[in-house]
């Protein structure tokens, strides 16, 4: 079933192997007709994840490059739209000289050269291939005959496969190995045979249970392993560790250990020690789906454990305030406010309220995307005196267009064509609060918008005080409140670039705001 855990399963098998000494890199299969994630609703899909060429793809993506700490393509993400649009491409052209095209062998052929390809460019000597999906569904078939085709192909130690599967408990508190059994049964008469089990359960494995598994499945003991719930999903890797996955697959592919590396457990360590706690508020437009904000919550996490203390996050729908106004005055209980990007004009308006109380008020604010145009409207509006003033995107008539598109964009219609994604430079402005959080004037981060700064405000904007501090070329890349305890907002997504263990800057210097603030009122 769907929702298991794969994505942190192959993670977390990957971060291990990566401990070991191994270089390692990661390829996600959705089976889904999409082109990519770009189109997909945050409501259906969680977020759309962000890389540095611009691929938008599954969020799974964004698990791999935090626990493997690798930037990745949109190579790296496979979909039954990107396979079939390939090999229909390829037979328009003449390409397959006459032959009928047929999913075996030309759709296959399509998948394994694609996978061959990104492994071997990788450099790395293991590639996880996450097939998503569900064992059985029609949509997974080519992919899983792609992959069984590769197991006959490959030499019998390049290899393994691991089928992460459920077990239940009932009613009497037993666990049920028989979906496990009747999964595993479905995939051999597709021809695979897993080389391991990854049971997914809310308890850790009883033995009888691993036993019974084993022998119904026909995997060996310590090749049935217990991904039990755990408390944070970092703590996955050193649950797998312990169950013995990684020694098993490091004898069952004939690899060798290069050294231990423990920064991984160090990291667990600082976390479960952390003390005290700030309180963040997070207004935005998907609350009640937290998968829509993902990088969001992992970055707040990183800076969390960098500076030792808890961050108890509330997430605040923005249309609450709009439909309220006096609401936004529950604002004041928390240390600090965030407000994440977003499409569309729902919601905007409780969002710049919210901005508007946090600068107002000297609550610490962090501002991404969405949130750094709509904090140039309410500062427009209110400190410059732009009455009406907003983004073309809510209002094409508005007579102040502080955010708007800029000339070469608005020719351009096609989805995502106006776009700015993936990698972007920026300058910082020296003595600004962006260059001594990031200790430089040069920096790289990822983007996912189309609407501007508009240029022909930014001198009125920043002769009442506000700075834009980040730009690239005439692009406004981050604006900010010199006269406040912090206030700073990015046109660029830096939850996409931040690491545990290596938090993004923006995030961390938020968190040090809010833990300043607390214990100023404390």
């Amino acid at each position: 079933m769907s929702g298991l855990g794969k994505g942190i399963t192959a993670a977390s098998t990957g971060r291990n192997l990566k401990n070991k000494g191994c270089r390692v890199t990661a390829i996600k299969i959705d089976p889904y007709i999409n082109i990519d994630a770009g189109t997909m609703s945050p409501f259906q899909h969680g977020e759309v994840y962000v890389l540095k060429d611009g691929g938008e793809v599954d969020l799974d993506l964004g698990n791999y490059e935090r626990f493997l700490d690798v930037e990745l393509t949109s190579d790296h993400n496979l979909t039954t739209g990107k396979i079939y649009q390939a090999v229909i491409s390829k037979e328009r052209k003449g390409e397959y000289l006459g032959k009928t095209v047929q999913i075996i062998p030309h759709i296959t052929n399509e998948i394994k050269e694609r996978i061959r390809k990104v492994a071997a460019k990788s450099g790395a000597d293991i590639c996880l291939i996450e097939v998503g999906g569900t064992v059985g569904d029609i949509e997974s078939m080519p992919f899983l005959e792609a992959v069984r085709q590769m197991h006959r192909e490959e030499a019998k130690d390049d290899i393994a496969f691991l089928h992460v599967t459920l077990v239940p408990i009932d009613a009497q508190g037993d666990q049920k190995s028989k979906p496990t059994q009747h999964s595993v049964k479905e995939l051999r008469e597709l021809g695979l045979t897993p080389d391991v089990i990854v049971a997914r359960c809310k308890e850790p494995l009883s033995d009888d249970t691993k036993a019974k598994i084993a022998l119904f499945c026909d995997v060996s003991e310590n090749a049935v392993v217990s991904a039990h719930d755990a408390k944070d999903i970092y703590e996955v890797p050193l649950l797998m560790e312990n169950e013995g996955l990684t020694d098993f697959l490091m004898d069952k592919l004939n690899l060798k250990t290069i050294g231990e590396d423990t920064t991984w457990g160090d990291m667990i360590t600082r976390m479960k020690n952390m003390t005290g706690g700030v309180k963040l508020a997070i207004v935005g437009k998907y609350t009640h789906l937290e998968d829509s904000y993902t990088s969001i919550r992992e970055s707040i996490k990183h800076a969390a454990i960098e500076c030792g203390c808890n961050v108890n996050t509330t997430w605040i729908n923005a249309e609450t305030i709009e439909n309220d106004p006096d609401a936004v005055k529950s604002l004041s209980e928390y240390d600090g406010i965030l407000v994440p990007g977003g499409f569309g004009e729902r919601g905007t308006e409780g969002k710049i309220m919210a901005i508007r109380y946090a600068r107002e008020n000297d609550i610490p604010y962090l501002g991404l995307c969405l949130g750094m145009q709509l904090a140039v409207v309410e500062f427009a509006r209110n400190v410059v005196g732009l009455s009406g003033a907003n983004s073309t995107e809510f209002d094409e008539n508005t007579p102040y267009p502080v955010i708007d598109l800029l000339p070469e964009q608005e020719d351009v219609v096609d989805m995502g064509a106006t776009m700015r994604l993936g990698d972007y430079d920026a300058v910082l402005k020296s003595g600004t609060i962006a260059q001594r959080i990031y200790g430089s004037s040069d920096i790289v981060e990822r983007h996912r918008h189309r609407y501007e700064v508009n240029p022909n405000f930014i001198d009125r904007i920043e002769a009442k005080g506000a700075v834009f501090s980040g730009k690239n070329k005439n692009r406004m890349e981050i604006v900010e409140v010199p006269g406040n305890r912090f206030f700073f907002a990015s046109q660029f997504h830096p939850e996409f670039k931040s690491r545990p263990g290596r938090p993004s800057p923006p995030f961390r210097a938020l968190v040090e705001a809010m833990l300043e603030k607390r214990n100023e009122c404390s």
